[in-house]
């Protein structure tokens, strides 16, 4: 995602001067991986890289944490003659997601459920 933003204009596309070319490729050779030769930036990178590299960490925890607490909800619910899904609640988790992070957000609420229950 990081690479992504940095190839829409986000952070590392700061370089570019107003004719379009990358002021960066007449500086001389890059930082591999930063897209950068200016050494205070490249470490700049390096260090919010790292920061993201740990939020993505936990947030794979979290997601396999919370797929694991949905699967097991679902069997409790199914073993005691239950449904296997409650439409209400999936609204209203896609609700809260949708109003937080707007369109993005309905379309991670989706990827969560789906984790933690399976296919429709």
């Amino acid at each position: 995602m990081t690479d992504v933003m940095e190839q829409n204009g986000g952070p590392a596309g700061a370089g570019a001067t107003s004719n379009g070319s990358d002021a960066a490729s007449s500086a001389g050779p890059e930082n591999p991986g930063t897209g950068t030769t200016e050494p205070v930036a490249a470490a700049r990178i390096a260090e919010i890289r790292g920061r993201i590299d740990e939020i993505d960490r936990t947030l794979i925890e979290l997601w396999q944490e919370r797929a694991e607490l949905s699967r097991e909800v679902g069997a409790t619910r199914m073993a005691s003659g239950g449904t296997r899904l409650v439409l209400s609640r999936e609204q209203e988790i896609l609700e809260r997601f949708r109003s937080s992070l707007g369109a993005d957000g309905t379309q991670l609420a989706l990827l969560l459920l789906r984790a933690g229950r399976g296919p429709l």
